[in-house]
């Protein structure tokens, strides 16, 4: 581990970073598979865990263990085994992307990425429960949801979400982390201290879940396993080289309708590109912040239980 608290880009170690990378790793005594060093957790055969205190405790520990030392990341299938509720949630989500691009017309709504090429639905998780009460209960009453912001961040977490809608050709983002750090320039995050650091992504965890089949040719996110440990990150990944590391080595875990997959904010990540003709790729992202932590988006939960009383 790093001992110095003074921090820049001068520290970086891109053979050390390789090195962790590099880590052998084998299948969690509850995953299913593994697909390209991503532990498959299997949600019909563990369901019988989610009400067993001692048994859910072992399941959340090991999910935890997987973001923090392992790879930084996991996938769970069949998390959502009622198709029609993704389905209903899909019908209000692409509701609101349409109100959304109307008033952006105008010079309102959301962020858009340039070309038409991806819909950006920020803080879907107020518009969804305000505008469909009864279908945001069915959709967030999910216990995988639950179970895994439990495993990460303890109680008393605070959900937010934001709807990334990719279209064919949509092109891919570069190499990045996120939360707190990563979304500052790298002499913006150098000016904490190392323990910062260490400590940013253990308040954040980022999920999401698939309202449609994933294949590889669409464009799921783009993982580099192990990344997550190496300390010094929030700075590396704005340097090309590591970029480079990033677009060689990462991988990525097609989803089914429902799926849901989790990852560590510092495991360096990327959405991919679509490159089918007619997948139109609808994801809810998911950060859930840890009860000591503070969400980027500002929700307005009083609004939002009125709506759901």
């Amino acid at each position: 581990m790093m001992k110095t608290q003074r921090l820049s880009a001068a520290s970086l170690d891109l053979d050390a970073f390789k090195e962790l990378i590099n880590t052998p790793y084998t299948k969690p005594t509850l995953a299913a598979s593994m697909e390209s060093g991503v532990p498959i957790y299997d949600a019909a055969a563990l369901a019988d865990r989610l009400e067993d205190g001692e048994r859910r405790g072992q399941m959340l520990d090991e999910w935890a263990d997987v973001l923090l030392t392992g790879p930084g990341c996991f996938a769970i299938t069949g998390a959502t085994p009622d198709g029609a509720v993704i389905d209903q949630a899909s019908a209000v989500l692409f509701d609101l992307i349409a109100q959304e691009k109307a008033r952006a017309s105008g010079g309102g709504g959301d962020h858009f990425a340039a070309a038409g090429l991806n819909d950006r639905l920020w803080n879907s998780l107020e518009k969804h429960a305000i505008a469909a009460p009864e279908s945001f209960i069915n959709y967030y009453a999910n216990p995988w949801i639950a179970a895994a912001s439990e495993a990460w961040l303890g109680p008393r977490y605070q959900m937010t979400a934001q709807v990334n809608l990719v279209h064919p050709g949509g092109k891919p983002q570069t190499g990045h982390r996120d939360y707190h750090l990563g979304f500052m320039q790298q002499q913006q995050s150098a000016q904490f201290p190392l323990h910062a650091h260490l400590l940013s992504a253990a308040l954040t965890l980022q999920g999401a879940i698939a309202h449609v089949d994933i294949p590889i040719e669409a464009g799921p996110t783009k993982l580099l396993p192990h990344s997550q440990k190496y300390d010094l990150g929030y700075l590396a990944y704005h340097e090309q080289a590591f970029r480079d590391v990033f677009e060689e080595r990462y991988v990525q875990v097609a989803l089914g309708k429902g799926d849901l997959l989790w990852f560590n904010p510092a495991t360096f990540h990327a959405a991919g590109e679509n490159r089918t003709p007619d997948v139109e790729r609808l994801v809810n992202l998911f950060q859930v912040s840890s009860a000591f932590g503070r969400a980027m988006e500002t929700i307005d939960r009083t609004a939002m239980l009125a709506a759901l009383e």
